[in-house]
C-alpha cells in the first residue's frame, strides 16, 4: 500500500526523522492561511500523487501553466495562484503514462536552503531476506539512471536482522555521502530512525530522494515515499486509515475485499486463475498466441463460490475485456467450486464476450459436468494451448 508524501513524512516525523514543515492542502481556499502559518518567504507547492517525476510531469490542461507538478512560490499570492492552478487538474509524469493522475490533494511546505543533495532509500531484498539501504551521493536524480551510467556512486548494505540496526551502519552512510564530524553523526542518528521506522511500521519500501545537506549544516528528509506490506497491514489500522483509494483502480480496490490478487492490465483478454505462476504461465501465453491479458488475478486456493464469483464480476466490469479465459488446476481449489462459481456469476452479470474454461484436478468431472449442464455458451478446453487459441481466435473474430 502507497501513501502520499505529507502523510510519509507524518509517519517519519513520529519516529524523530528530520522533516520540513508543512501543511496539506485538500481546497483551494486553505491555501493562504497556510501559506502563512508557514511564513516564507520562499514555499514549495507540491501535487501529491502516487507517481514519481512529479517535478518534471506537465499538467495537461493549459489553465495549469508549465511549472511542473512541484513549484517554488515567493509570495502568498503566487502560493494562492499556484494552489488553484494545480488543484483538480491531471498530472501527466514519467510513471502514470499519457492518462496522467488527477491531483487531489497538495502540500505546502517551508523552502529550504539546499548545499547538497543526496540518495537513500531502505527495501526489503528478497535475495538476503533482509532490509537493504542504497546510498548515493546523487541525489534528486533518478536512482536508475545512477545506477546505469555511474554504477559506482551507490554504496549498499543489509543489516542482520539478528543485530538490527548498529553504529557500523550510520558511519557507512556518512562515508558513501563523504560526511564527516556533527554531519556524520546526523546520519548515524537519521540511518537508526529510518530503520526502527521501516520495522515498527512493516514497510517494503522507504525513498528519500532527495535527502538535503542545508546551508546551516543540517541534514533533512526533502521527500519520502514509502510502501507497506499489503499482507501486514491488519497490524496497522493506524496506516490503513491513510489509504487514499482516489489513486487506485476501482476494480483493485473490489478485488481487495475479497482478497483478491487483482492487477488491472491494458489487454482484452479476462484471466481468472488460481496460483500465481500458473497465472504468469497463462498471461505469457496469451501473447504468445497475439493478444494481451486485461488483468492478472489468482483467486487463491482455497477460493470459496462467493470469492469465484467477485472474481468474475470484477473481470467483466472491465470495459476493455472482449474474452474472458478461466484456467483452473485444482489442487486445495477444487473445479466444482469454480464451476459453481462462474455459473453462477454470469448468470448474476451476464456473459457478452466469449468464454473458455480449462479445468484440471480435484473434482474436475464434477466441474464440467456443472458447466455442460448450466446451458451457458462455454467452450471448453483440454489444455493451456487450447484455451489460450480458443479465447484469442474467439476474441479476434475468428
Amino acid at each position: 500500500m502507497n501513501i502520499h508524501e505529507y502523510q510519509a513524512k507524518a509517519v517519519l516525523k513520529e519516529f524523530g526523522v528530520p522533516v520540513s514543515k508543512g501543511i496539506p492542502i485538500l481546497k483551494a481556499s486553505d491555501a493562504e492561511a497556510a501559506a502563512k502559518e508557514l511564513g516564507g518567504p520562499v514555499w514549495v507547492v507540491k501535487s501529491q500523487i502516487h507517481a514519481g517525476g512529479r517535478g518534471k510531469g506537465k499538467f495537461k490542461e493549459a489553465s495549469a501553466g508549465d511549472k511542473g507538478g512541484v513549484r517554488l512560490a515567493k509570495s502568498v499570492d503566487e502560493v494562492k495562484t499556484f494552489v488553484q492552478q494545480m488543484l483538480g487538474a491531471t498530472l501527466v509524469t514519467v510513471q502514470t503514462g499519457p492518462v496522467g493522475k488527477q491531483v487531489n490533494r497538495l502540500y505546502l511546505e517551508e523552502g529550504a536552503d539546499i548545499d547538497k543533495e543526496f540518495y537513500l532509500s531502505a527495501l526489503v531484498d528478497r535475495e538476503t531476506s533482509r532490509i537493504a539501504f542504497v546510498v548515493s551521493t546523487e541525489g534528486g536524480m533518478d536512482i536508475e539512471k545512477v545506477a546505469h551510467d555511474t554504477p559506482e556512486k551507490i554504496v549498499t548494505f543489509s543489516v542482520d536482522p539478528a543485530t538490527g540496526i548498529m553504529p557500523h551502519h550510520g558511519r557507512k552512510v556518512a562515508q558513501a555521502l563523504k560526511l564527516k564530524g556533527d554531519q556524520a553523526k546526523q546520519a548515524e542518528s537519521l540511518v537508526s530512525k529510518l530503520y526502527a521506522a521501516f520495522v515498527a511500521k512493516d514497510m517494503s519500501m522507504l525513498e528519500i530522494n532527495p535527502l538535503i545537506l542545508s546551508k546551516q549544516g543540517e541534514l533533512r528528509c526533502l521527500d519520502a515515499k514509502v510502501s507497506f506490506d499489503s499482507n501486514a497491514i491488519y497490524r496497522h489500522p493506524d496506516v490503513l486509515a491513510l489509504r487514499d483509494e482516489t489513486e487506485e483502480d476501482a476494480k483493485e480496490i473490489e478485488a481487495s475485499k475479497y482478497d483478491l490478487a487483482y492487477i488491472a492490465l491494458d489487454g482484452t483478454i479476462g484471466c481468472m486463475v488460481n496460483g500465481a505462476g500458473l497465472a504468469m504461465a497463462t498471461l505469457d501465453i496469451i501473447k504468445l498466441y497475439g493478444e494481451s491479458p486485461a488483468n492478472f488475478l489468482d483467486v487463491g486456493g482455497g477460493a470459496s463460490e462467493e470469492k469465484v464469483t467477485a472474481a468474475f464480476k470484477i473481470i467483466t466490469a472491465d470495459p476493455n475485456v472482449k474474452g474472458i479465459l478461466v484456467n483452473i488446476f485444482g489442487g486445495i481449489m477444487k473445479c466444482d467450486v469454480i464451476a459453481a462459481g462462474v455459473v453462477a456469476a454470469v448468470k448474476a452479470v451476464g456473459l457478452k464476450v466469449p468464454l473458455v474454461v480449462r479445468l484440471e484436478g480435484t473434482n474436475v468431472e464434477e466441474g464440467k459436468k456443472i458447466i455442460r449442464e448450466s446451458g451457458l455458451n462455454v467452450l471448453p478446453a483440454d489444455d493451456l494451448d487450447d484455451a489460450a487459441q480458443k479465447i484469442v481466435k474467439a476474441v479476434k473474430g475468428k
